[in-house]
């Protein structure tokens, strides 16, 4: 049996990226993939992205990799200004050119992998979602491309990790490692079958949770003078989004 690891939504927290990392080698998975938002929000974006290249055999370009690279300064608030400035412009140039989705083949089942949905990195599917969203995170789009159909999408962006099964189709959001939004400790997934199998095989999805030291990320952000700290630290503590802290 196979087993790939799926990441995503580290958004500059090194500290849970590397408890994270850890856990995953630990249990002897050297595949793993991310799907994206790997800086901006917390304070070492350039470290993050910097480490999932290193680690990530594959990395998908997230809504945060696709504007942030050349975000303008008109209009812009300080902590996007900080968290462009803060990656280096091989690191910008990189996140620009990350594929948008990713199909594999495991124990018979097609499954794709993208940021936020078959539309667009920039198109939110929420947990409470309707059939026709679901059904539409199925579909062929121009930004996937005209690949087999697949039975099983595997996507991140909501922070909020999750499995559904309807009519033999699969959705499942791995949640966040480094900004977790429906509990603090962040998440991951592990798949386990076997690779490029087109015929039925064992097959098992897992949602592991990985605890890390909030409290030091949290210093970093401080010690940094990062914009929008604040509210990124209810955020770690709480798992509370920035929106509803008011």
């Amino acid at each position: 049996m196979d087993r790939i690891a799926l990441i995503s939504d580290v958004h500059g927290n090194l500290s849970a990226l590397e408890a994270v990392l850890a856990d995953i080698w630990a249990r002897g998975i050297d595949h793993v993939i991310n799907l994206g938002d790997t800086a901006g929000k917390g304070p070492r974006g350039e470290a993050t992205v910097r480490r999932c290249r290193e680690a990530c055999a594959v990395n998908v370009r997230g809504n945060w990799d696709d504007f942030l690279p050349d975000f303008a300064d008109e209009g812009a608030s300080e902590g996007m200004i900080w968290w462009r400035d803060e990656l280096s412009a091989e690191s910008r140039a990189w996140l620009k050119e990350l594929p948008l989705s990713h199909d594999l083949l495991m124990s018979g089942r097609q499954i794709r992998l993208f940021h936020a949905s078959a539309e667009s990195p920039h198109v939110r599917v929420h947990f409470h979602h309707t059939p026709e969203q679901f059904a539409a995170m199925f579909e062929n789009t121009e930004m996937t491309g005209a690949g087999p159909a697949p039975d099983m999408v595997g996507y991140a962006d909501i922070h909020d990790a999750y499995i559904e099964s309807f009519e033999g189709r699969t959705l499942f959001n791995v949640g966040s490692v480094g900004n977790p939004l429906d509990e603090p400790t962040p998440s991951y997934v592990i798949l386990e079958g076997v690779r490029d199998a087109e015929g039925a095989a064992p097959f098992g999805i897992q949602f592991v949770r990985v605890p890390y030291d909030v409290e030091a990320e949290i210093a970093v952000a401080e010690e940094l003078r990062m914009p929008e700290r604040d509210v990124w630290t209810v955020e770690l503590r709480t798992a509370t989004y920035r929106g509803y802290q008011r």
